[in-house]
């Protein structure tokens, strides 16, 4: 008996093999829950329907998650091959390169409102479409970083998108929770995703914090699969609007030094 037998989960923003979603793709499936995926269109053929199939995924669907329309689309999609969704998880973030490379300050209007409508935005309209096949007992998961809440060098107009993206767990988790749905963030330390390569310095962030963070290691997306199963599962019934770190204790330091 797997945790999540007869549980069946939607993620959206898998990229890749080196994917935090996939990390908690496979935790989910491990544990007994049909899991289907939806991306941008540009990686569905190449990397993400063969990552589908080798756990045994048949849903398997483009969106673009500006797009109102074609959210609907796959939830419709989705309800008319599993009905409800048990289990949503919503692992999308974006932002121009020469918005992260430069000052915070250089942001511009149109990058700054792409990065919120992306990495924040996006989770409201997920969750919107996705309420006519919620139900008491599902469980809406995001990722977020530190960088909303602490200046992290480069990660500029991303930081101010995630803190917005941890307001919305919030105030999802309030207008939800009556319904008995429940709504909460992963805050994960820094992990080698394809997201992370786009920001400057990620190779020396990365090289240092096992030095000092308190467990003295670096995070896997299967450290994060482990939470993502948790507050999927019953076992995190009464958790909702909180943001979880898996960062190896890295966020309760003051000013961290390597020995």
């Amino acid at each position: 008996m797997g945790l999540l037998d007869g549980k069946k989960a939607l993620i959206f923003g898998v990229a890749n093999d080196h994917s935090i979603a996939w990390g908690i793709a496979k935790a989910l499936h491990d544990e007994g829950a049909t899991v289907g995926f939806s991306s941008v269109e540009m990686l569905l053929e190449k990397r993400v329907r063969p990552l589908a199939e080798s756990i045994g995924s048949t849903f398997v669907e483009p969106c673009d998650v500006q797009s109102d329309e074609q959210i609907r689309a796959v939830m419709d999609k989705w309800q008319a091959a599993h009905g409800e969704i048990d289990v949503l998880v919503h692992a999308l973030a974006f932002a121009k390169r020469e918005d992260l490379d430069g000052a915070y300050v250089d942001t511009s209007r149109d990058g700054f409102a792409l990065a919120l409508d992306v990495s924040a935005y996006s989770l409201v309209a997920l969750v919107r479409e996705a309420r006519p096949i919620l139900h008491r007992g599902s469980s809406v998961l995001t990722l977020t970083y530190y960088g909303a809440e602490k200046v992290v060098s480069h990660y500029n107009v991303m930081g101010v998108a995630k803190a917005a993206l941890e307001a919305s767990v919030r105030y999802l988790a309030a207008d939800l929770g009556p319904d008995g749905i429940r709504v909460n963030a992963i805050s994960a330390g820094p992990v080698r995703t394809l997201a992370a390569a786009g920001i400057a310095g990620f190779k020396k962030l990365y090289g240092s914090f096992a030095e000092v963070s308190p467990l003295r290691s670096n995070i896997t997306i299967e450290d994060v699969g482990k939470t993502g199963l948790w507050l999927a599962s019953d076992l995190s019934s009464a958790v909702t609007g909180e943001v979880i770190y898996v960062d190896g204790g890295f966020n309760v330091l003051g000013v961290p030094l390597a020995e």
